[in-house]
């Protein structure tokens, strides 16, 4: 007896942006569709009913579903039961055939990659719909991609979707369209986008605040110099890779500081109304995983929940995790895409992976909004690069074929840190940590820069740790422009102050500000200029800083140089 068709009632109502993506889809009917939508937007619900609705009038017979992980095969085949579509998330390539029991099955990529002549006779056999979870992973090696060609180039219906449709390499994303663009380069073309900037505006997502530490780090080398340097500082990329790693470091100063303060920052959630709220701490090795787990263990007394990719029982311990109220949980990369614990909150970046792809990934876990007022707090090393990705959360991207590569962070030392489980061994074997001391250096918000101006000392910390656990995104941005400006007012008192204020005999006058005094002071500057327009005008301030990027050229405001700063507060005018 063939199995039951799925039942439309069973769906949750669809929000504006499923219904939208929908009605495109069932209007065209085309062989490929790709949904761009960001993590925590409905990717699983919007695709599970486009399955539906192709099994109940027929057009396919049988739906396969393809996921990165073997734990999110399980939360794939649980999401489909809760609304009549039975998934085998138990299928192994030598089943060859699911039962009669299941509209289809549950694999990963790497299992199509090992047997891509198994999935293709399975796709032949039955009118058969593919829904590639987080398509850009096809690409992530060449027996992957070409074995989701060969398996589903015979599907009937191929729905792909992901969170973040870009990468950084130039393999090409099966089944994607290119076009070119007026550059010359390919860019992937999605058929529905629903990016964070719009999902926050829907209240469909949470809105992130991130907070930044700095700190002075001390290493030695392996020719024995000691070398000492604040984080963030401009210096180069084998200063600021050995810099994190010392501040990483779980027998410093800067992680147990850090996880103190993300600590005090999830009680104020959890006092404030969320009071299941848990954190994520995403390590680069499982060394330093279990390092920080004992850390946690010490600053609040219970004991964190470690997730290591390689142990058995990982996804019983995540999903336990997540429907517990325990507080902290420590895990490499399992949790760094796809997997839905609603009830994170906070979060520690504590890893060395620096790709857009993968930053976007991890925050991606923080953003799933339940109910309004929920906001999200990340954590992480003030390093130029890693301030400039989250001053452009909002931003879209595509994937691009041929595109230059990100200057000077493209490099083997960094690719091996992102890549590997064990984040650079040779790095380590480079150089001796230290010390390193942490103190919050500044806060980014809808790609604004808030912290203390220059020479009024650091930003306040339990100011920004303090902040009321339920806000909207509005309300954020409202309350930080307005201690910004309280802090410029204060520093431009004290200079008054101090102009009107007799100079003491033999009292030396100020020394000129340094050229980092002047950067920061620019972007502080060009961020409340933003921040400005982005008040006349609700544009996001991610996009304001994007097209200031394109008129004047030059990297993001983290990375930009004093003349490419002064030359956007100029093109502030024009806007």
């Amino acid at each position: 007896m063939p199995v039951a068709l799925p039942d439309r009632e069973a769906f949750p109502p669809l929000r504006a942006w499923q219904r939208r993506a929908l009605v495109e889809y069932l209007r065209r009917r085309a062989s490929d569709f790709l949904a761009v939508a960001t993590p925590g937007a409905g990717k699983t619900t919007f695709a599970l009913r486009i399955a539906a609705e192709c099994l109940i009038d027929g057009t396919v017979e049988a739906v396969t579903v393809v996921a990165p992980t073997e734990h999110l095969k399980t939360q794939w085949a649980e999401a489909a039961a809760r609304v009549g579509i039975q998934l085998d998330a138990a299928f192994r390539n030598a089943d060859v055939h699911s039962s009669a029991d299941f509209h289809g099955a549950v694999v990963t990529y790497a299992q199509i990659g090992m047997a891509p002549a198994v999935h293709r006779r399975r796709t032949m056999t039955r009118r058969t719909m593919v829904i590639l979870d987080e398509i850009h992973h096809a690409g992530d090696s060449r027996t992957w991609g070409e074995g989701v060609v060969a398996a589903f180039a015979p599907a009937v219906r191929r729905l792909m979707l992901t969170g973040t449709p870009f990468r950084s390499d130039d393999n090409p994303i099966p089944f994607v369209t290119y076009e070119a663009g007026g550059d010359g380069l390919a860019r992937s073309r999605a058929d529905s986008t629903y990016g964070y900037a719009d999902a926050l505006a829907d209240g469909v997502v949470r809105p992130v605040i991130f907070l930044a530490y700095s700190g002075e780090t001390r290493w030695r080398t392996s020719a024995g110099d000691e070398l000492a340097c604040r984080l963030g500082e401009p210096m180069t990329q084998d200063l600021v890779a050995q810099a994190w790693r010392t501040a990483l470091d779980p027998v410093g100063q800067w992680m147990p500081q850090v996880l103190r303060a993300a600590d005090a920052r999830l009680q104020v959630l959890r006092d404030a109304g969320m009071s299941d709220a848990g954190g994520l701490v995403i390590a680069s090795d499982q060394q330093s995983a279990r390092a920080y787990a004992r850390l946690l263990r010490d600053i609040t007394g219970q004991a964190a929940v470690v997730v290591l990719s390689d142990d058995v029982g990982a996804s019983a311990r995540i999903a336990a995790f997540a429907s517990s109220a325990d507080r902290w949980l420590v895990a490499v990369r399992m949790v760094s895409e796809g997997v839905d614990i609603p009830r994170l909150a906070v979060g520690v970046y504590a890893t060395s992976a620096s790709t857009p792809l993968f930053f976007a990934q991890a925050i991606g876990r923080f953003v799933r909004a339940r109910r309004t007022g929920e906001t999200a707090s990340v954590f992480l090393p003030s390093v130029p690069h890693l301030l400039g990705l989250a001053s452009e959360l909002e931003a879209q991207r595509d994937h691009v074929l041929g595109g230059p590569k990100r200057e000077g962070w493209e490099d083997e030392l960094l690719e091996r840190a992102q890549q590997a489980d064990r984040a650079s061994g040779e790095l380590e074997n480079r150089f001796e940590a230290l010390s390193a001391t942490a103190e919050l250096d500044q806060v980014i918000f809808d790609g604004a820069t808030f912290g203390a101006p220059v020479g009024a000392g650091t930003p306040e910390e339990e100011e920004y740790l303090g902040l009321p656990g339920l806000l909207t995104a509005d309300q954020v941005s409202v309350l930080l422009s307005k201690r910004q400006a309280d802090q410029l007012a204060a520093q431009r008192r004290e200079r008054r102050v101090g102009d009107t204020a007799p100079q003491q005999a033999g009292e030396r006058a100020a020394a000129p500000a340094s050229a980092a005094q002047r950067r920061v002071a620019l972007r502080r500057q060009l961020n409340t200029l933003v921040a400005a327009h982005h008040h006349r005008t609700e544009t996001p301030h991610g996009r304001i800083h994007a097209e200031l990027r394109r008129r004047c050229g030059g990297p993001p405001s983290a990375q930009a140089t004093i003349e490419q700063l002064e030359e956007r507060i100029a093109a502030c005018a024009d806007l």
